[in-house]
């Protein structure tokens, strides 16, 4: 009886061929990502100045304001203050609560204004607790602390009602020595329009990444000029701040709405552009990277800061063009070795048609690699926790022990005549005979 016939070539060449197409696309993908686009740049190092920045201190490992024993040091304040006052005149506190307090001393020294933020929410003794410290601090500091925002959003949370927000605002207004003004959605202060009334200034926040219908980044600072007209058209007579408006760099994109490094590096440095052109007011959102907000908005809710969160560096050249990625070096390092661990685990398997084996053992380890060093990055950005990291790894991990069950493959179907044939080809002398 003729010996089965085995098919062993096949197999490895659609394994090669398809490991290279994909290896192809991923690497023209990746290429783009290099490529620099061109924007208006900022002349920071020229004296330029942004107006404000928000700031929030917990962007260290660990650090969040959900722990009530957390306080700040003095230390980490004034460091944080010193980077931020290379670029803006002000930075805005939500709260004064754990170390906070210490901002305005510090910003004092290093001759920037503070926006001092009195948090009001659902705790009626709390919100006044916190409004009489922020009264108390303002004024004991209004050389520089630039106004007073009692609450945050209250209305969009719906944490407090109109007339509860009107009577804290009054309370503030008699007692402080500074402006007063409450901060919302623009949307919410057109409908609560009545509250103008109350303050010295209007504090709108223009977010097109979380409008309810997101908006492309292509047009968003021509929907933020356009929201920024209508606003100033409704309260006609009064200032208007732009209270928060920013871009974040990474994170789940958001309908028409894409987080990028190159996105937000745009969108700010227009904006700001546009913001000096026309005289507006206005403060971004944020200082910081804050991973602590990716429990609350997912990934997107970490990486809204001008300054990475571990450096304190820009997180983009503010003149100039910008790429999404700078290097591929770590991608490219990851094909690398992940090519050649395949090869070195093929070692010993015997087989036909060795040179299309390595090949294609090579090509498929090298996929994993490049796509293993790519999800190492993205787990960086997106897992919050050890069982993300275990679950969400584990599945990684055993994703990339593909390229080992391929590279221990004869490249012929088991179960099969010639998968027979060919183990009784390689079997030692002595069993060959039985």
């Amino acid at each position: 009886m003729p010996a089965p016939r085995p098919l062993p070539r096949t197999p490895w060449r659609v394994l090669l061929l398809s490991q290279l197409a994909l290896l192809a696309g991923l690497l023209v993908w990746l290429g783009l990502q290099t490529r620099p686009q061109t924007m208006h740049d900022l002349h920071l190092a020229e004296g330029e100045k942004l107006h404000c920045v928000s700031y929030a201190p917990f962007h260290r490992p660990g650090q969040t304001p959900f722990d009530p024993a957390m306080r700040i040091g003095l230390e980490q304040v004034h460091e944080d203050l010193a980077a931020l006052a290379k670029i803006t005149d002000c930075v805005r506190l939500y709260s004064i609560d754990q170390g906070l307090e210490q901002v305005p001393a510090v910003a004092r020294e290093l001759g920037i204004g503070v926006l001092l933020g009195a948090w009001i929410g659902y705790d009626r003794e709390k919100n006044a607790l916190e409004l009489e410290r922020a009264i108390e601090l303002a004024n004991a500091n209004a050389d520089v602390v630039q106004a007073l925002i009692v609450g945050n959003e209250v209305l969009l949370r719906r944490e407090r009602t109109e007339d509860e927000l009107r009577a804290l605002i009054a309370h503030a207004q008699a007692r402080t020595e500074v402006p007063v003004t409450y901060a919302d959605v623009w949307e919410f202060w057109i409908r609560h329009d009545t509250l103008a009334a109350e303050v010295d200034f209007v504090t709108v926040h223009i977010l097109p990444f979380w409008e309810d219908e997101p908006v492309d980044i292509e047009v968003a600072l021509a929907h933020v000029a356009r929201i920024r007209a209508e606003v100033g058209e409704h309260f006609d007579g009064k200032r208007i701040l732009i209270g928060e408006t920013g871009w974040p760099s990474a994170g789940r994109q958001r309908e028409d709405s894409r987080p990028s490094r190159v996105n937000q590096a745009r969108y700010i440095r227009e904006f700001v552009h546009q913001a000096h052109a026309r005289g507006w007011h206005y403060n971004l959102i944020e200082a910081i990277d804050q991973p602590w907000k990716r429990a609350l908005e997912g990934t997107v809710g970490g990486f809204w800061g001008m300054l990475d969160a571990h450096t304190l560096a820009p997180k983009f050249p503010l003149a100039g063009p910008v790429a999404e990625r700078e290097s591929l070096a770590a991608p490219l390092a990851g094909a690398v070795v992940g090519g050649l661990a395949a090869l070195l685990l093929a070692v010993g398997v015997r087989t036909s048609a060795r040179r299309l084996r390595a090949a294609a053992v090579a090509a498929s380890g090298a996929l994993v690699g490049l796509t293993a060093a790519l999800h190492f990055e993205h787990a960086l950005l997106a897992y919050r926790n050890l069982l993300e990291w275990s679950v969400l790894g584990g599945v990684a991990l055993i994703t990339a022990l593909l390229p080992l069950a391929i590279a221990r493959w004869d490249g012929v179907p088991p179960g099969t005549a010639a998968a027979a044939w060919q183990r009784l080809r390689h079997a030692p002398e002595g069993l060959r005979a039985h």
